[in-house]
């Protein structure tokens, strides 16, 4: 496969504390703009190495606009040295740089959702090199990615991990370690998950490499409870797999839910053939059974209009809600997921027609 056509000045394979930039050029795809001819997109990298040891990637900013894990790596980088750790970390914290820099979920330069284009091309669009120098000369030197997500803009999640359903029972069982040492009070497992070849889990299931995302949260602000839970958690994560060293004050694993989410025909919508404010009548983590109303839709134009309900298609609890309170008609107003348990065999698990649903 060509090498990327991104290039580095820092060496990803030196001992200590390296900062630096990835650098996209823009100029064969003309977007370096009237005033920045043969300009470059600067990616930030850091590496911290320290011998032998795991190898593990940091990522964040896989979209743009999804705040609580680029505040969270860029407050390790911070802090962490060379000497609190033994092997290697990378951290990503913006990887769809164009997206961050924007504020935004896809890419300005193409429209590109890096979570949907790997394994990409060096020569192809600017998300497709993104995705490329990611999973072709990143993936190689890891053993483990950890990629932090939350919900965008028009999504709110209960803080959760996530990892892909594996049929190698070792394989999974090890990954099924990640989601308890993050400990966030929900983990969720992608059922059937083939479906996301052209993303990251996609990148790290071909590269071998043991692989955890998140939703932290979302509605474009930034969770304080959430990303508190997820700073430690994240410490927790790190000594399990062995890259952090020195005295250990993570706090105990904490007991976590774990669960499937439903297929995307069950999850909540709204049915209103008119544009109205919806008012949720259930939060982040309940319950909700088949039939149940779960909100109303008020109608702003016609006020003395009665106001209509929503109902839930399937049991479930609630993983994430709309945030923006205009809806129409096929707006999902809220996903569900289920308690999960082992299916005794590959021929009885449940379907999943929605991988990553509006990230993983």
């Amino acid at each position: 496969m060509s090498r990327s056509k991104i290039w580095t000045d820092i060496d990803l394979d030196a001992e200590g504390k390296i900062c630096g930039y990835f650098r996209l050029p823009l100029a064969a795809h003309d977007k370096s703009g009237d005033d920045a001819g043969y300009s470059y997109e600067p990616i930030p990298v850091v590496t911290v190495r320290n011998g032998e040891g795991p190898r593990v990637l940091l990522m964040a900013g896989n979209h743009g606009n999804e705040y609580e894990g680029q505040i969270l790596l860029m407050k390790l980088i911070r802090r962490l040295e060379p000497k609190d750790i033994r092997g290697q970390i990378i951290f990503l914290p913006a990887a769809n740089a164009p997206a961050v820099r924007a504020d935004a979920r896809i890419s300005p330069l193409d429209d590109g959702n890096l979570n949907r284009h790997f394994p990409g091309d060096p020569n192809g669009s600017p998300t497709a090199m993104i995705a490329h120098l990611i999973e072709c000369e990143i993936l190689p030197r890891v053993e483990y990615a950890f990629d932090f997500h939350s919900g965008s803009s028009s999504m709110e999640y209960t803080p959760c991990g996530a990892i892909a359903r594996s049929d190698d029972p070792d394989r999974f069982n090890h990954s099924l370690s990640y989601l308890k040492a993050f400990g966030m009070p929900t983990s969720m497992i992608i059922e059937n998950s083939t479906g996301g070849d052209g993303a990251m889990i996609g990148a790290c299931r071909r590269a071998g490499v043991f692989h955890m995302s998140t939703e932290l949260g979302g509605g474009s602000t930034v969770s304080l409870d959430n990303l508190t839970l997820a700073e430690r958690g994240l410490e927790r994560l790190l000594r399990h797999v062995g890259v952090l060293s020195g005295p250990n004050t993570a706090e105990p694993e904490p007991e976590t839910r774990i669960v499937h989410r439903v297929p995307s025909r069950d999850y909540v919508y709204s049915d209103s053939t008119q544009t109205g404010l919806f008012e949720p009548l259930v939060k982040l983590g309940e319950a909700v059974a088949d039939g149940q109303i779960v909100g109303r839709i008020h109608y702003t134009n016609a006020p003395w209009k009665a106001q209509e309900p929503v109902y839930s298609r399937s049991a479930g609890i609630v993983m994430c809600r709309r945030v923006p309170a205009r809806t129409r008609l096929g707006d999902c107003v809220f996903a569900l997921a289920r308690d999960w348990q082992e299916p005794p065999s590959a021929t009885e698990r449940p379907a999943e027609d929605n991988y990553g649903g509006n990230h993983v």
